[in-house]
């Protein structure tokens, strides 16, 4: 399902249900982006930011992260490595990474949204759900969450 922008932006604009942005650990080896790289990585900001889709294969209802690599840069030039999932240790079930659409605004940064898929508690299915991530590229801050 491919959300327009206008629409994207209009729901992010309300509140987000929070979810974890943590430090790359083993889970961002290149390794584990999806294949064609081509379709499954993105650059923004004239190539400092990078978005890539992730897929660990396991655990099984949620191998699928979202890695952000991104300024500000370490002292030997490095981007800071951000892992996004539905929690701390739990990706999302499914991403349709086709789906991601970008924007800049000067006043909150670089908004990113795409379409992913979660388990639904109420049923044995999934649900597919507009997650909207803020980069703001000069203190590194990630803010991500569910668009409701």
């Amino acid at each position: 399902m491919r959300y327009s922008l206008a629409l994207g932006f209009t729901v992010l604009a309300q509140p987000l249900a929070a979810q974890a942005v943590t430090d790359c650990d083993w889970r961002a080896n290149v390794g584990a982006i999806v294949e064609p790289w081509e379709e499954n990585t993105r650059t923004f900001a004239n190539g400092a930011v990078r978005v890539a889709y992730i897929d660990t294969i396991e655990p099984g209802l949620s191998p699928v992260w979202i890695a952000v690599l991104s300024p500000p840069f370490g002292v030997l030039g490095e981007r800071q490595c951000r892992l996004i999932g539905l929690t701390e240790t739990t990706g999302f079930a499914d991403m349709d990474f086709s789906t991601l659409e970008a924007e800049y605004d000067a006043a909150t940064g670089l908004r990113m949204e795409v379409s992913v898929k979660v388990v639904d508690p109420d049923s044995s299915g999934f649900l597919t759900r507009p997650l909207a991530v803020t980069l703001d590229q000069s203190t590194g801050e990630i803010d991500a969450g569910f668009a409701e």
